[in-house]
C-alpha cells in the first residue's frame, strides 16, 4: 500500500485536477492500493480566509462566497448543499459579531479540504472506481490549540487502523488533509503543511511501503529555486537532512512529515504532477541516501534579534536561566543564541512577531536590575533573516564566507552548534537573504562563477569590449568556468538592463532605452535589488563625472575596472580616497590599460615595488598614438607631417582632434599615474612638458587648425633636422628618482633619442618602457607592445576583468 498526497496546487481545475485523476487510477490499476490524501484545491484556503476577514470587517460576502462555489463543484454534478448552507451560516455570524475566534476559524477554513476529497472521490466514481470521502477528523485526535494543533498519535493509530480495517475492499479512500478533531470533537487544523504530516501519519498507522507527494515541482532543492534560478535537484536526500531543511523554511517540507516516515523507515519521494509519466524520478528522502554528503541551503524571513546588555554579569550565576524563563512564560519559541565570553551580553534570535512580546517580558523579569543599572540594555532588532547550509560544516566555510565579505554581506551571528553539520548565518532583512543564498550557492554548487558587469561607455573602446565578451563568453564558461553577464550598457543618454546578462542585439536594445536619471544610484539600486553577485564596474569613457564616483560604487559593492585616467590623475586628496575607502570596503581597482593599453605594465611596477625593489627611473614612450607618428616620421622621411598625423586618425590611433595626441597631454598624465604607483604623492602641476603645439595653435577650432597645420609641420621639421644620423625624434616620457632628496623629477617632451636603444627601435604603434632599478642596475626591465588602438585597449580591459574573476574563485 502507498500514500499519494496531492498540494492544492495539483488538484486545481484543468491539467491538473485531470493528471491527478489519472495518477490515482494508475497506482490503482498497478495494484499499489493508493490511499490518497489530499490539500484543499487551488487557493481555496486563501479564499475562504479572505471570505472571513470580509465578514469580520462587516462587508458583504455574497459575490466572493459565489464565485468560491462556483470554482469547487466545476466539471461534475456535485452542488456541496449542506456544507453552502454551514458554510454561509459561519459567515453570517461572523459577520453580526465582528468577530472570528481560533476555533471558529478552524471550522470554517477545514471545508477546503473536506470539499476538496469529495470532489475527487465523486470525479473517480464518474470514471467507474469505488471511491469514499473521509473526513480526517474521523480518526485524528488533537489538543485544543487550534490554529496548529498537536496530535495524539496512539489513539489517532487505533482509530485510523480500526476505520480502515472496516472499508470494502478495492475501495479508494480520499482523505483530507490538514484538518483533525480534538478530544471534545471541535474542529482543529495542524498548521503549516498539515496536509504533508497527515498523510506522513496515515502512511506510518497503516505502514505504507512509501509516500509519495506530489506537488508542482520536480522535487527538492538545493535552494529555493525562486529565489536561486540555478538552484538544482537533489536526487536522494536523507531523513536528518530533510528535517534540517524543513526546519528551515523548506516549503515541501515539515518537520512534523519527516518524523512519522523516520519512525518507521518509509521512503518519501517528492514528485511533479505536471511531469507525471516523463522520465522525472522527483526526491527521494531516506534512511540511506545513495550520496551521503548532500548540502543545501534554506532560509526564513521575518526574524529578530533581542539584545540583552548588562554590566557585572560575568560569574553571576541564573541570568540565562532567568532570560528563558521570561521567554516561556511569553510563549516566545528561540532558535538561535550568542554569548560573549565576558557575560556582558546575550543576543537571541526570534519570530518578529514575538519580539515585542520578548522584550516586554524581559522587562519585567529584569526590572529590578535595570533599575539598579545591573541590566542596562533590552531592545529587538528586527527585519532580519536567517540562512541555514545543510550539510556544510564551520571547517568548509571559509570559501563561502569569503565570498560573502567580497559581496558586503557580514552576518549578524554564525551558529554551528548542533547538529554539526549546519550552519546558520543571521543577515540583515529579505534583500541580503537572498543576496547570500545566491553568493554561497554560487561558492558550493555552480561552475561556472557568474560574475555581473555593469559597462559605462561603448564607443570605440567598449563596444569592442562588449563584443569580445558576448563572443568569448561560451569558452569561457567551459574552460575557465566563468560566466561573464553584462547586467548593464549605459552612455550617457541611455541605459540597458538585463540580469541575466545582454545578448548580441544590445546596439538595437539600447536605442530603445533613455535614460536621464543618477546613473550610479541606479545601477547600485538595480544591483541591490536583484541581489546580483560579484558586480563589477567597467568605465571606458573620460569622463571625470563618472570616475568620480567610484568610491560610491565601491562602497556599494562594486569592484572597478577601468580604462579612464580621470580617477587616476585627480587631485592627490581624490586619489588618496579612493583607495581608503577600496580598501575599507574591500573592493579591487585595475586600470592596467591607463598606461601602455594592454601591456603588463602596472601590474609589474607594483610587484616590483611592494617586493621593496628600489625603481631609480622609468623611461619611455607612453603614447601609443605619438609612437606611432614619430616612428613614420623616421622611417619615411620624404612624407610630410600632416599626411602621417591624417594616416593616424583614420586608423583610429589618435583623437578626432588631435591636438589632444600631439600636445603631450596624454603622456603627462601617464607620467603622473606612474610616479603615484610609486607611492609619491604627485600633482599633474609637477610635470614639466613640453606641448609641441605652437601657441597660437592650440584654442582654434578644428577647422582652422588643420588650415593652418603648416606651421605645426615647420617646427617639426626644424627638430628632425636639428638630429644626428644616428637619432631618431621621440616624445618620451620620464620619471627619475633622487634617493638622497627623497623627490621625483617628471618631464615629458620631444626628445632625440638613439636609433640603437630599445626606443628608438620600436615600430607601429608600439609603446616602450625602461624600468631601472637598484638591483638591475643600468640594464632596464624593457616592456614593449602595441600601446594603442580600440581592440588592443578593450583587451587590456578585458584582461583585467578576467584577473578580477579568476581572484573570486580562491
Amino acid at each position: 500500500m502507498k500514500v499519494l498526497k496531492f498540494g492544492g496546487k495539483s488538484l486545481d481545475n484543468g491539467l491538473g485536477i485531470a493528471t491527478v485523476l489519472d495518477i490515482i487510477i494508475d497506482s490503482y490499476e498497478q495494484g499499489d492500493a493508493p490511499v490518497v490524501v489530499v490539500s484543499a484545491r487551488g487557493k481555496s484556503t486563501d479564499a475562504l480566509l479572505a471570505l472571513v476577514e470580509r465578514a469580520r470587517r462587516g462587508e458583504a460576502f455574497d459575490e466572493d462566497l459565489a464565485c468560491f462555489w462556483a470554482h469547487q463543484g466545476e466539471g461534475l454534478s456535485l452542488s456541496f448543499e449542506e456544507e453552502q448552507r454551514e458554510l454561509d451560516r459561519l459567515l453570517t455570524g461572523i459577520s453580526l459579531l465582528r468577530e472570528c475566534s481560533p476555533r471558529l476559524e478552524d471550522a470554517l477554513v477545514s471545508y477546503g479540504e473536506i470539499l476538496s476529497s469529495k470532489y475527487v472521490a465523486e470525479a473517480l466514481r464518474s470514471r467507474g472506481y469505488s471511491a469514499v470521502a473521509i473526513d480526517s477528523g474521523d480518526f485524528l485526535v488533537t489538543d485544543d490549540h487550534f490554529g496548529s494543533a498537536s496530535v495524539f498519535t496512539e489513539v489517532s493509530r487505533e482509530r485510523c487502523q480500526a476505520l480502515f480495517s472496516r472499508l470494502p475492499s478495492g475501495t479508494i479512500p480520499i482523505v483530507t488533509g490538514f484538518i483533525a478533531r480534538s478530544e471534545a470533537g471541535e474542529r482543529t487544523t495542524l498548521g503549516r503543511n498539515g496536509s504533508n504530516y497527515s498523510a506522513a501519519l496515515l502512511a506510518n498507522f497503516l505502514g505504507a511501503s512509501i509516500m509519495e507527494n506530489f506537488t508542482h515541482v520536480d522535487g527538492i532543492y538545493t535552494a529555493n529555486p525562486t529565489l536561486v534560478p540555478e538552484a538544482r535537484k537533489i536526487d536522494e536526500l536523507s531523513y536528518a537532512d530533510a528535517a534540517e531543511l524543513s526546519q528551515f523554511g523548506a516549503d515541501i517540507l515539515h518537520i512534523k512529515t519527516i518524523e512519522p516516515l523516520e519512525e518507521r523507515g518509509i521512503p518519501l519521494r517528492v514528485l511533479n504532477t505536471f511531469s507525471y509519466g516523463e522520465e522525472h524520478n522527483g526526491t527521494l528522502v531516506t534512511a540511506h541516501p545513495r550520496d551521503r554528503v548532500v548540502r543545501a541551503l534554506a532560509s526564513l524571513t521575518g526574524k529578530a534579534l533581542i539584545h540583552f546588555e548588562g554590566r557585572n554579569m560575568l560569574g553571576r550565576p541564573g541570568i540565562d536561566a532567568r532570560i528563558f524563563r521570561a521567554f516561556e512564560s511569553a510563549h516566545v519559541s528561540v532558535s538561535m543564541v550568542a554569548q560573549g565570553s565576558t557575560e556582558r551580553g546575550t543576543a537571541i534570535v526570534v519570530d518578529e512577531g514575538d519580539a515585542d512580546r520578548a522584550v516586554t517580558a524581559l522587562h519585567e523579569e529584569f526590572k529590578q536590575d535595570l533599575h539598579e543599572g545591573l541590566t542596562t540594555k533590552i531592545y529587538a532588532e528586527k527585519g532580519l533573516a536567517v540562512v541555514a547550509i545543510i550539510g556544510l560544516n564551520l571547517v568548509e566555510f571559509d570559501r563561502p564566507y569569503r565570498a560573502l565579505v567580497r559581496n558586503r554581506i557580514l552576518p549578524i551571528l554564525l551558529s554551528n552548534s548542533v547538529p554539526e553539520n549546519t550552519l546558520c548565518l543571521l543577515v540583515k532583512g529579505e534583500e541580503e537573504c537572498v543576496k547570500a543564498l545566491k553568493v554561497i550557492h554560487g561558492e558550493l554548487f555552480e561552475r561556472p562563477k557568474r560574475i555581473h558587469l555593469a559597462i559605462i561607455g561603448h564607443g570605440t573602446v567598449g563596444g569592442a569590449l562588449i563584443g569580445q565578451i558576448i563572443q568569448q563568453r561560451e569558452l569561457l564558461r567551459e574552460q575557465k568556468h566563468i560566466d561573464l553577464r553584462i547586467f548593464a550598457i549605459a552612455n550617457s543618454r541611455q541605459l540597458l538592463l538585463a540580469p541575466t546578462g545582454v545578448g548580441e542585439q544590445w546596439e538595437e536594445e539600447l536605442q530603445q532605452a533613455p535614460f536621464t536619471g543618477d546613473l550610479a544610484e541606479t545601477l547600485i539600486a538595480y544591483g541591490q535589488r536583484h541581489a546580483l553577485e560579484n558586480m563589477i564596474l567597467v568605465d571606458n569613457t573620460s569622463s571625470v563625472a563618472i570616475a568620480s564616483s567610484y568610491p560610491l560604487y565601491a562602497s556599494n559593492g562594486f569592484d572597478i575596472v577601468s580604462s579612464n585616467k580621470k580617477a587616476n590623475i585627480a587631485p592627490y586628496a581624490d586619489y588618496a580616497h579612493l583607495r581608503s575607502t577600496l580598501q575599507r570596503h574591500r573592493r579591487s581597482y585595475r586600470y592596467e590599460t591607463n598606461v601602455g593599453a594592454g601591456l603588463p605594465l602596472i601590474d609589474n611596477l607594483k610587484l616590483l615595488h611592494l617586493s621593496g625593489e628600489r625603481i631609480t627611473r622609468i623611461h619611455g614612450l607612453f603614447s601609443g598614438s605619438l609612437s606611432y607618428i614619430f616612428n613614420r616620421l623616421s622611417q619615411e622621411p620624404e612624407r610630410s607631417f600632416r599626411s602621417i598625423v591624417e594616416e593616424s586618425a583614420r586608423l583610429g590611433l589618435t583623437e578626432p582632434d588631435p591636438r589632444e595626441d600631439l600636445s603631450g597631454e596624454d603622456v603627462v598624465r601617464k607620467v603622473l599615474i606612474l610616479v603615484r604607483e610609486l607611492d609619491v604623492p604627485a600633482e599633474l602641476s609637477d610635470v614639466s612638458w613640453e606641448n609641441p603645439v605652437p601657441e597660437s595653435l592650440r584654442s582654434l577650432s578644428l577647422q582652422d587648425f588643420w588650415e593652418r597645420f603648416g606651421e605645426l609641420e615647420v617646427e617639426i621639421e626644424r627638430r628632425r633636422q636639428a638630429l644626428n644620423s644616428d637619432e631618431v625624434l621621440r616624445y618620451v616620457g620620464d620619471i627619475i628618482w633622487d634617493d638622497v632628496r627623497q623627490e621625483a623629477t617628471l618631464t615629458a617632451g620631444l626628445r632625440a633619442v638613439s636609433s640603437s636603444s630599445p626606443l628608438g627601435r620600436v615600430s607601429g604603434a608600439d609603446s616602450c618602457f625602461e624600468i631601472y632599478t637598484e638591483s638591475y642596475g643600468s640594464q632596464p626591465i624593457v616592456i614593449q607592445g602595441a600601446g594603442a588602438g580600440a581592440s588592443v585597449t578593450a583587451r587590456g580591459v578585458f584582461g583585467d576583468v578576467l584577473r578580477l574573476a579568476e581572484g573570486y574563485e580562491s
